[in-house]
């Protein structure tokens, strides 16, 4: 029987290739999402962990900061063969005309510091600082430049000479403001001697983290727990984690507390799994239920059950690992190419790749095991009827057979159970449900599709009735052999239901990550000082880049957690015009304080007295108390100038839309400062984060798009798998016909029309779920970060149903050509 097998590969090429890119397409994949999740915390780590990127551990205070007590015994553990502890310090220095507001760290030891010189070199004297290559091209500094570092209170000066240009940082905490870089003195006495109001943890107290680098083959777990205990000895409660976990914090940090990608990417791994079983077996079921006949007349001959099995899995183990090992190849080489493009781009130089072994593992294994599993179904079934009642044509599933009535109460049953799940899973934002319910009803919907999309594609044949015979039997031929419309049709459902549910996903996600990002910063910029005035705030608005400016009057102070806060008052008119969270509305009679503070009743003391107010805490920090101007109006708390005032501003949408460049808000950024005559420093660029933070979504959108880009092969493979397959079974059919009269021309056509009429259906089946899907599964996904609207791309699910016609259309051609070209009666000779 293994001569049997093989020969098959000889007999029967065409079909195994249609079946070898099938699987193929569905490791390359299932690898490319394991692939996608591995390069996105590479690339998150070249990001946010930039900082810490050649550390093994990352100590971080739960309060205040470090000491030197604590930086001595955290480099006095066993196994730790350096540790690195983080100062940083707010400076200020004129430069190009301007004085420009910047952050200073300390140099970290060779083996942990991960800054690089494009020019000259990093400092090693005292009076030595190197500059971020955006600041120096921006202000026209270079090495050997004299630079005068001051404090922020303007007690002490440095006189400092530039000796290196730094790379650009990608961590978008770092980013957002001129970077220096200098010894651990000159950053020290900056940090004692004053910091920026608000402006964080700094060195002033001791240091932000401890970086540690481990020995060679220290083992990472004993040297947490022994950096854990001896930071604790020094009297300082303190984390301990590695660099993948502290990026993982820092992504939890940014998706409100909880680690959302990581989930999502997990589901995307979950999906592919699912599809490509579903059309690995769906593909593989239809070429060896063609040869049922022939396998039964082997057994006829003398072959034994055993043997015809083993045949046909042997062949099914041979395809499956060959397509396997193409498929994962593909994968590596779809995210070298994306990748690669990607770091060519100046605002997604982070992105990374990497290929876990598991990928690889993964593709190889699941691509023959399912290949193996999908032949072994329909083998038994081949083989487990008489060899003569084989031969006889086999009754499909339908209402009117047992067969039938089964796939129909598990279809049923399969929907009633995933249904609920699904509308459970979203609305309660549990992505591990909906995915199970989803799972559930769409194998539901697959299991039910026998019994109703044959009846579309009939109902859809209408359309094609004035196309006289061709049409007509285009849709009697759905109707006819219905078990066969649907495999058709299954292969090309599932494709485009994962494409709109990648689409819709993607697209809603978007919104999603768009809403949270202006509910984080809803202000693009904001400059604060005693004495700004209303011509200011006119030179603000005549900026290019700024689309709106307004000057807000201070309204009182407040007291709460022993400090005294200042209250601004806008009118709603103007909040509607500069910030960028649409669902921010304020109420009379109400205060709005940024996150952290404490809700209830607040006293606000004004001008003319003291007003109670309701207070409403935001989900945000980048925003001061606010009161509408008709609250202030009306409680008397305007008309006190010493209180100062702000301005805000709400900068322009990039020519041809989107979001301005990091370097052109930075160059608006320094005109307003001029415009206000205040220091760089005293403009909050909260556009600044909000850009860096959304490059970092751009990219994992464009690694789901590479990921959409497999799946849309991976649909038109099936599609097209199953319509040659199904004419190839059809020849005798196909024969008759001519012999009963239909022309050449007339049978092409009718194949043509059948297929468009069931890629069609398919298409559009595939696009109503893949809709929903994708909206729900965003609203599981993400709806504890943000409020979740549908977003449906229209224009793209247009697309793929063009597609899908199209793909329909073709895959039909050649088998056409073939059936027109054979004469009637050697097709209908064929066996």
């Amino acid at each position: 029987m293994l001569r049997v097998a093989l020969s098959q590969f000889q007999s029967h090429s065409r079909r195994f290739i249609a079946v070898g890119l099938a699987v193929m397409l569905s490791v390359a994949f299932l690898s490319t999402t394991l692939m996608v999740g591995a390069s996105t915390r590479a690339s998150l780590g070249a990001s946010l962990g930039e900082a810490y990127s050649r550390a093994e551990l990352i100590a971080t205070p739960d309060r205040g900061t470090f000491n030197g007590a604590a930086l001595a015994a955290a480099r006095g553990v066993p196994g730790v063969s350096e540790a690195y502890g983080r100062l940083q310090a707010y400076a200020e220095f004129t430069a190009g005309g301007q004085e420009v507001f910047a952050q200073a760290r300390n140099l970290a030891p060779d083996a942990l510091e991960t800054a690089a010189v494009t020019d000259g070199a990093l400092p090693v004297r005292a009076d030595g600082v190197a500059v971020d290559s955006d600041t120096a091209g921006r202000y026209g500094l270079h090495v050997g430049d004299a630079l005068e570092l001051r404090a922020p209170d303007g007690a002490t000066t440095t006189a400092m000479t530039v000796t290196g240009i730094l790379r650009a940082s990608h961590d978008p905490f770092a980013s957002a403001l001129p970077q220096l870089l200098a010894g651990t003195p000159a950053v020290s006495a900056l940090a004692a001697d004053g910091q920026a109001p608000g402006a964080g943890p700094g060195a002033a107290d001791g240091y932000a983290s401890i970086q540690l680098a481990l020995a060679p083959g220290t083992d990472v777990a004993a040297a947490r727990a022994g950096a854990l205990a001896a930071i604790a000895g020094t009297g300082t409660p303190a984390q301990v984690k590695t660099a993948d976990e502290q990026v993982t914090a820092q992504v939890a940090l940014m998706t409100g507390g909880q680690d959302e990608l990581t989930v999502v990417l997990l589901a995307f791994a979950g999906i592919a799994l699912l599809v490509s079983g579903l059309v690995v077996s769906n593909t593989f079921a239809v070429l060896v239920a063609q040869r049922t006949r022939e396998l039964a007349l082997l057994r006829c001959l003398g072959a034994a059950r055993a043997q015809v099995r083993n045949s046909v899995l042997a062949e099914a183990l041979v395809v499956g690992l060959v397509s396997s090992v193409a498929g994962v190849l593909a994968a590596v080489g779809l995210m070298a190419a994306l990748i690669g493009w990607a770091g060519t781009q100046p605002d997604m130089a982070f992105a990374t790749m990497a290929v876990p072994p598991s990928s690889i593992v993964a593709g190889l294994a699941v691509g023959t095991v399912l290949t193996v599993a999908a032949a072994m179904v329909p083998a038994r079934a081949a083989t487990a009827v008489a060899p003569l009642a084989a031969l006889r044509p086999a009754d499909d599933a339908g209402i009117g057979n047992r067969r039938g009535r089964v796939r129909l109460v598990m279809g049923l049953a399969a929907l009633a159970l995933g249904v609920p799940l699904l509308a459970f899973g979203a609305a309660s934002v549990m992505l591990v449900v909906a995915f199970a319910g989803g799972v559930l009803s769409f194998i539901g919907v697959l299991l039910c599709a026998t019994l109703f999309v044959p009846r579309l594609v009939g109902l859809a044949g209408r359309l094609a009735a004035p196309a006289g015979v061709p049409g007509k039997l285009a849709a009697l031929n759905a109707v006819c052999n219905p078990g066969r419309t649907s495999v058709t049709a299954a292969a090309l459902l599932i494709g485009v239901t994962l494409v709109a549910l990648m689409m819709t996903g993607a697209a809603t996600a978007r919104q999603a990550f768009d809403d949270a990002l202006a509910e984080t910063y809803p202000v693009d910029m904001a400059v604060t000082a005693e004495h700004l005035t209303a011509a200011q705030q006119d030179a603000v608005a005549r900026i290019d880049g700024v689309a709106a400016a307004a000057l807000l009057p201070a309204a009182g102070r407040f007291e709460q957690q022993g400090a005294e806060n200042p209250v601004y008052a806008v009118g709603a008119a103007e909040a509607g015009r500069l910030l960028r969270d649409t669902t921010l509305v304020l109420e009379p009679g109400k205060i709005y304080l940024p996150e952290g503070a404490q809700a209830g009743r607040v006293d606000v003391n004004g001008a003319s007295g003291t007003a109670t107010l309701e207070a409403e805490v935001l989900r945000t920090r980048n925003i001061p108390a606010l009161v509408s101007a008709e609250t202030a109006q009306q409680s008397g708390l305007l008309g006190d100038a010493t209180a100062g005032s702000t301005v805000w501003v709400r900068l322009a949408d990039a020519p041809g839309g989107g979001q301005l460049s990091g370097d052109r808000i930075k160059d608006i950024q320094s005109a307003v400062a001029t415009a206000t005559g205040v220091a760089s420093g005293a403009v909050s660029g909260a556009a600044i984060e909000r850009v860096t933070f959304n490059e970092v979504i751009d990219v994992l959108l464009l690694v789901v798009t590479g990921l959409l880009g497999v799946a849309v092969l991976i649909a038109l493979i099936g599609v097209a798998n199953t319509l040659s397959l199904s004419v190839l079974e059809r020849t005798r059919e196909n024969s008759l016909l001519r012999a009963l009269g239909l022309t050449r021309g007339q049978l092409r056509g009718m194949l043509a029309l059948e297929a468009v009429l069931v890629a069609a259906v398919a298409a559009l089946l595939g696009s109503a779920l893949g809709t929903v899907y994708g909206w729900l599964g965003a609203r599981s996904a993400l709806g504890s970060l943000a409020a979740v609207t549908p977003v449906v791309p229209w224009l793209q699910l247009a697309g793929v149903l063009a597609v899908a016609i199209a793909a329909g259309l073709l895959a039909s051609v050649l088998p056409a050509r073939r059936a027109s070209r054979l004469s009637p009666v050697q097709g209908l000779a064929t066996t």
